[in-house]
């Protein structure tokens, strides 16, 4: 089962929204690492995600996208392709995992996220 893992608030100034989620809701924001910054919404003690902001790309460039983590990301691609599904980003390799960006059938984006 794909657990939703974290989300992506995407915007064209992620400095200022960095700045608006820290004073209104006290999200702790990393340092950006790939122009992502990680960021934590609480602590472990409650249930919840944590995320990050970026600079939205062309083809996403303002809005939220879960995260899904999945085993495989080859299978997961291949199922959401075989139900409708359009690949945005096809699998990119970062230190630690493999990410994918897809938009569902009906325009939602999603990310998919397989761990090393």
């Amino acid at each position: 089962m794909g657990r939703v893992i974290g989300f992506e608030l995407n915007s064209q100034e992620p400095e200022k929204a960095t700045e608006f989620y820290a004073k209104v809701f006290g999200w702790e924001a990393a340092t950006p690492n790939w122009g992502y910054r990680a960021v934590k919404t609480g602590g472990d003690e409650k249930s919840g995600i944590n995320g990050g902001i970026a600079k939205g790309p062309h083809d996403y460039p303002f809005g939220t996208r879960i995260q899904i983590e999945v085993d495989s990301i080859e299978d997961a691609i291949s199922k959401a392709k075989q139900n409708g599904a359009i690949i945005v980003r096809d699998k990119m390799e970062f230190d630690e995992f493999y990410l994918a960006y897809m938009v569902d059938p009906t325009g939602l984006g999603f990310g998919l996220i397989q761990n090393k």
